[in-house]
């Protein structure tokens, strides 16, 4: 897949770099044990990737994907609506996006590996 330069929102850069600093128990064992130094597939992904006007959790450029990690506070009613509009808007720019909840990360991150493994094999027939 050919890897294409996505604008963003130079206001979010102190913001994400807190982010990558704080990460949450979630984001940092999935980080630690499918994402860092390309142990996944060989894909390259960074953390608290700036695109367009969102931060998303994780992104691989050679993939077009981006992985979200959803903590409590994604699932009120707003928040629902939120995510799913923020989606849409990086689906706009080419982008996949997977999401996988705290629990999932924490409690079977064995599940999330064949998970994304899955995804991983139809990403690449397309």
């Amino acid at each position: 897949m050919q890897d294409k330069y996505i604008s963003y929102d130079t206001r979010l850069k102190t913001r994400a770099r807190e982010l990558r600093k704080n990460q949450t128990p979630a984001e940092n064992y999935i980080w630690q044990k499918i994402l860092r130094n390309k142990q996944f597939f060989g894909y390259k992904f960074t953390r608290q990737k700036m695109l367009g006007f969102f931060i998303a959790d994780f992104y691989c450029s050679e993939l077009k994907l981006v992985i979200e990690i959803d903590g409590d506070t994604h699932f009120s009613d707003e928040a629902i609506v939120y995510d799913e509009e923020r989606t849409l808007e990086l689906n706009k720019l080419g982008l996949q996006v997977i999401r996988y909840t705290n629990k999932e990360i924490l409690e079977n991150i064995e599940g999330v590996y064949e998970n994304l493994k899955n995804k991983l094999h139809n990403l690449q027939k397309s």
